[in-house]
């Protein structure tokens, strides 16, 4: 999650912060663990949790399967709003980030039958990449700590975000070819960043002999019967059965799809029942091996051998007391998450042709009724209370110092809020946490340290708003241009402001 211009931009890893479950208790976990018995979920429960997608809106399918038994694939709203089809079990679906795990799987392969090491340089296999005088390796790379900035951010500074114009894997090479720096020193930090599962798919590619969606296809669809499972390698290419993603603006849906080629850090073409098979590989291997599935499981870690929850395209966390490991996905208006529960022996799959979903709380409500008698009733928080006096010093704009984005923090009644309405709870007169993993411990007046939940703390500074002179603003105006994202910005005076602008 990026807290950016005051609003909190979701990318589709972070609908999702990992609590730290460490390797070695998910590792130990028996792999056939056997579900207790419990009475069946009825259906109308699982419709309840559904009834606001109907035959005007779009949806989503659920899967849920047991002890590797797919006991449950439903689906409800519709798939196509133009021509009155509904959604069903086998309705083929983009699962956003949850793509990731599929293309780490593909590196993993390959390290696996001596191709590659996870240790080598990305640039032994992309030479385009700069040299920035350190080494980046595929498993910084694949584990979110290479420092590569996110191909699509540099794009939305140059006036060309995702979904306004058509990209490829050749414009991802180009865009991070021209990079100057690194966003930090590879293995330091943990930022989430596509570039390095698009240069994977590249890398996969170039290593195998074959496009990736075919070295994919043999060594992991075909194999694990994922028969209506593929990427979007070309988005006109017509699929059958596949969903139309609808975004939500004051009740009206409008068609939101992607229209790019890229894909490995995205771009997976699939259905709950193929997500629930690939899960269960993780407990029965027919892709890779015992080692292979472990490997898959195991989270980095920074600097002092902290883990920041974050393996090879998944999340090792928990739920509930009991360990989950997980990825959400968004791209264009379609929204998954999936989720695995080794013991006992659970797994979850959600999808959704509804940019106004919200999957990883609708699969968690799901979950609860397939996980009775094994969830742990969460401790109540410690919380304290904090007089409006007090709150009020703690109101403002703060800059975090490392990326110049702002964090805008007002008040709600006795609450903190951020821009986004996202509500504060105060742990302690100077500690607040929104009760997923975000942390804000202010040091007094001036600032404090934003923790988002996955190792990395950095420090963020209050700021008042300027209000220059007129001639001071003069001073600013001006052609200001960056090689990096291939933009100049024409700032000029209008009207006693400031006023920037780009093209298109």
């Amino acid at each position: 999650m990026l807290i950016k211009g005051g609003f909190r931009v979701t990318t589709d890893f972070a609908a999702k912060r990992w609590i730290p479950f460490t390797a070695a208790m998910l590792l130990a976990l028996p792999c056939g663990a056997q579900a207790e018995s419990r009475k069946p979920v009825p259906a109308s429960s699982i419709d309840a949790l559904f009834s606001v997608w109907t035959t005007s809106t779009p949806g989503c399918a659920v899967g849920v399967s047991e002890n590797g038994k797919i006991v449950l694939e439903k689906a409800y709203g519709m798939a196509d709003l133009e021509h009155d089809v509904p959604n069903d079990s086998d309705t083929i679906f983009e699962a956003g980030s949850v793509s990731k795990q599929f293309t780490a799987a593909a590196v993993l392969l390959l390290e696996r039958d001596g191709k590659l090491s996870l240790d080598d340089s990305v640039r032994e296999y992309i030479p385009e990449l700069p040299d920035y005088g350190t080494s980046i390796t595929i498993r910084q790379m694949l584990q979110h700590t290479s420092g590569l900035r996110d191909w699509g951010s540099v794009e939305d500074i140059a006036g060309w975000p995702r979904g306004s114009r058509v990209y490829t894997h050749a414009h991802v090479l180009d865009i991070l070819a021209r990079q100057s720096r690194l966003n930090f020193t590879p293995g330091t930090r943990w930022s989430y960043s596509n570039s390095g599962y698009n240069l994977a798919a590249i890398l996969v590619s170039r290593v195998s002999g074959e496009p990736f969606a075919e070295f994919t296809r043999k060594h992991i669809f075909e194999p694990l019967s994922m028969t209506r499972t593929s990427w979007r390698d070309d988005f006109t290419r017509v699929v059958k059965g596949r969903a139309v993603a609808y975004a939500e603006t004051e009740g009206v849906y409008r068609s939101d799809m992607p229209f790019e080629n890229i894909h490995g850090n995205g771009g997976l073409l699939t259905t709950v029942g193929d997500l629930l098979r690939w899960n269960e590989n993780f407990t029965e291997p027919k892709v890779g091996d015992a080692d292979f599935v472990r490997a898959m499981q195991v989270p980095g870690r920074l600097p002092g051998g902290a883990e920041h929850g974050y393996a090879y395209g998944l999340g090792i966390g928990e739920y509930k007391g009991i360990a989950e490991v997980s990825h959400s996905g968004t791209t264009a208006s379609y929204r998954a998450f999936l989720a695995r529960y080794p013991d006992p022996h659970v797994s979850v799959a959600l999808l959704c042709n509804a940019g106004n979903s919200t999957p990883r709380q609708t699969l968690h409500a799901v979950a609860d009724l397939f996980l009775v008698g094994k969830l742990k009733p969460e401790p109540p928080r410690a919380l304290v209370t904090v007089t409006g006096a007090e709150l009020d010093t703690l109101v403002g704009s703060y800059r975090n110092i490392e990326r110049g984005d702002v964090v805008r923090i007002g008040r709600s009644d006795n609450t903190l809020r951020l821009a986004d309405d996202t509500t504060l709870l105060a742990e302690s007169h100077t500690r607040f946490v929104d009760g997923n993993g975000l942390v804000i411990e202010f040091d007094g007046m001036d600032g404090g340290t934003l923790d988002e939940g996955n190792g990395t703390t950095t420090r963020i500074e209050r700021f008042m708003a300027a209000k220059p002179a007129a001639a001071e603003l003069e001073a600013l105006a001006g052609k200001y241009t960056s090689d990096d994202a291939e933009v100049s910005i024409t700032a000029r005076v209008r009207d006693g402001s400031l006023e920037l602008t780009r093209r298109p």
